[in-house]
């Protein structure tokens, strides 16, 4: 069962990891994204959290993400974690808005 997370910065993001991380998620299992892709990659790093990558997307979506636009880009990433198209649609407006969504599958 996946368990989804939108914060407004960094210091709520890591509570988030804490409490998933408390409940026996894996480190590994945890995902961070932003809409800036630069937040995103230092948040992921600064928290320890997973990246979204060709292991959990696959080959051909993650060649494929180059190609799109950002906001295409991070819909693609989080149905790739399990998510429906209406969520990931609607957790990519919550990242225009600058908030932060923490996954854990």
């Amino acid at each position: 069962m996946k368990q989804v997370k939108v914060v407004e910065n960094g210091v709520e993001a890591k509570k988030v990891i804490d409490q998933f991380l408390n409940q026996g998620v894996s480190k590994e299992d945890v995902y961070i994204l932003a809409h800036d892709e630069d937040r995103s990659e230092d948040l992921t790093d600064a928290l320890g959290a997973n990246d979204i990558g060709v292991q959990e997307q696959g080959f051909m979506d993650t060649f494929t993400n180059v190609f799109r636009t950002r906001g295409e880009e991070l819909r693609s990433k989080l149905e790739s974690l399990g998510l429906s198209n209406q969520e990931a649609e609607h957790l990519e407006e919550e990242l225009d808005q600058g908030r932060i969504v923490v996954v854990a599958s």
